[in-house]
């Protein structure tokens, strides 16, 4: 009863109801937006100052619409054709909504993005995955 899980991901066992590549790109979004939170939340806490406002704070350096969509123009060289495909999804999906501190361009591309994330967290492809989360903050940490 009290089993020990060595990989994070089997905490997360819930499949979805359909293959990752039938599921609408605002779903895949949906997902995406919550793993990259996770991680970037992880990772904030892994560095020294551990004030809730102050993680607040720097983790909205990487999650906001405008930095996720200058992240997604300096991935789209590294992309493959499929992420490719699976990045104009989410980019041409009319989600509705926007965000409140950025433009629709920038609305599109961070969803775009995040469709990426869930996309590649769905269909397992967690190397690929982790290179990209560590592209992220890479690519904000140099700055």
């Amino acid at each position: 009863m009290n089993e020990h899980i060595s990989d994070p991901f089997q905490l997360f066992h819930f499949p979805p109801s359909k293959s990752p590549n039938l599921l609408s790109p605002l779903v895949l979004a949906y997902i995406g937006d919550a793993v990259y939170e996770v991680y970037i939340r992880q990772y904030v806490i892994s560095l020294a100052n551990h004030r809730p406002n102050q993680l607040h704070k720097m983790s909205t350096q990487f999650v906001s619409a405008k930095a996720q969509a200058k992240l997604l123009e300096a991935l789209i060289p590294q992309l493959t054709e499929e992420e490719l495909d699976i990045v104009k999804r989410g980019r041409n999906a009319k989600s509705g909504t926007t965000a409140k501190n950025a433009d629709v361009l920038e609305y599109r591309h961070s969803t775009a993005f995040e469709c990426l994330i869930g996309y590649l967290y769905y269909t397992k492809a967690f190397e690929r995955l982790k290179e990209l989360l560590d592209f992220a903050i890479a690519f904000k940490t140099a700055k």
